[in-house]
């Protein structure tokens, strides 16, 4: 076990930073922070608990693999977070849904649990870099708020990050609805640094099924083709079959718009890293301006926030 140990301390040490590895039955993702001489410790992303992983355990779980294979489904929540990490070993790996003891099938460094640090971004995580991105592309812009002056290739990714920080942010958004009304009673406001939301009620309607309705339009002498209509459904059924003509039924409009088909995730992170990376540069007397600016940036938010 002390060659396997080294190797997996090793391994974890060697993750590429911000990568994440998740547990194939539970699909819970977890992070290795630090290792010591008899154990790993993992901290989950879901709860930020932190765990962890007994080399003890780890030799417990390779006795029983040297007695035979163990399947990925039969793992149970307790054990996932050790044969998740022990593949990262050059002698364990998944074959046919089987963990094995397999040398030749192994890579260390690698496993079928291991997310990249691109893909293993959260949902706030990713908004933020993508909002970063946009806004790094702006700064550089000098017409952005000409479109038709910008060539092709900054025109498309405007629309693509554009398109990615309002879909993420959109969810992001969704996520802190629920909180926010468990919080606010009504005609209550709550205020935040940046605005202030308040419960909103809005009634939407829908017919009660058709049955419910005739009857009730009956009983009030309502003729009932006073709200029959057209089912487009079963319109679309005539159209198919027989030789009737769409524009005679429908009126058709052609709406032409931009659709983005791709996003290229690994260039947007490898563009990140460049960045976090000359942020770092920014030592000295410029860090240290940069960092005052901000610091007087948010001074006067405040300010202005506290006046209203």
């Amino acid at each position: 076990m002390e060659g396997i140990w080294e190797t997996l301390t090793r391994q974890c040490a060697n993750l590429e930073a911000g990568a994440a590895l998740e547990t194939p039955v539970s699909e819970r993702r977890f992070r290795v922070v630090r290792s010591a001489d008899d154990r790993i410790i993992i901290r989950f992303d879901d709860s930020e608990e932190e765990r962890p992983l007994w080399r003890e355990q780890f030799e417990v779980f390779v006795d029983g693999l040297d007695a035979g294979q163990i399947a990925v489904d039969d793992l149970q929540p307790g054990v996932e977070p050790y044969a998740v990490v022990l593949t990262l070993a050059d002698e364990f790996t998944v074959v046919n849904d089987l963990i094995a003891r397999d040398p030749d099938a192994a890579v260390a460094g690698e496993s079928p649990f291991l997310v990249p640090a691109a893909e293993a971004r959260t949902r706030s995580e990713r908004v933020h870099d993508d909002a970063l991105l946009l806004a790094t592309l702006l700064e550089r812009l000098e017409d952005a708020d000409e479109p038709d002056e910008l060539e092709t290739d900054p025109l498309t990714d405007l629309y693509v990050l554009s398109s990615d920080v309002q879909r993420g942010a959109d969810r992001l958004r969704k996520s802190a609805r629920e909180p926010l009304l468990e919080r606010l009673g009504p005609e209550q406001e709550l205020h935040g640094r940046y605005g202030t939301v308040r419960r909103t009620v809005r009634e939407r309607r829908r017919p009660k099924d058709d049955e419910t309705v005739l009857d009730a339009l009956d009983s009030h002498g309502i003729p009932r083709e006073w709200v029959l209509g057209v089912d487009a459904e079963k319109l679309d059924v005539v159209l198919s079959v027989t030789d009737l003509e769409e524009d005679a039924v429908y009126d058709v409009e052609e709406d032409v718009y931009v659709q983005k088909t791709g996003v290229d995730e690994d260039e947007k992170y490898s563009r990140l890293q460049g960045i976090a990376d000359r942020i770092d540069e920014l030592e000295g007397a410029e860090g240290e301006a940069l960092e005052n600016e901000l610091d007087r940036i948010e001074d006067r938010l405040e300010e202005a926030l506290s006046a209203d």
